[in-house]
């Protein structure tokens, strides 16, 4: 089964889940912005997406542009900021057994489902 990130705000949040939803598959959608995200659960995520935290950081967000901006932050360091804030985390994100993509373009998804 997989798993998709969302947020039912974010217009490329659902665009992910309709494209999963358009291709049948079996998936678990995560709110994560209201369940939150543990820093252990982030790092299982960041591998198997197999990028640094800080490659997946939305810097058009005002939290990140007021609090983070500008300094430099240790990957480990990038997790527990953004588990203490979500809506820093690009999304949508489709998490399988073994691998995990960034769903932006949908089209990204498929590198997954194959």
């Amino acid at each position: 089964m997989y798993r998709i990130y969302h947020n039912p705000r974010c217009k490329k949040s659902r665009a992910g889940l309709n494209y999963l939803e358009n291709k049948g598959v079996d998936f678990e959608k995560i709110e994560y912005l209201k369940t939150g995200l543990k820093p252990e659960e982030l790092e299982v995520i960041f591998t198997k997406l197999n990028k640094n935290p800080s490659e997946m950081i939305r810097k058009q967000e005002a939290i990140y542009k007021s609090d983070f901006r500008g300094k430099q932050f240790t990957e480990e360091e990038w997790i527990q900021i953004i588990s203490e804030h979500p809506k820093l985390l690009n999304r949508p994100i489709i998490e399988g057994k073994h691998k995990a993509v960034w769903g932006d373009p949908v089209e990204n998804i498929d590198t997954l489902l194959a």
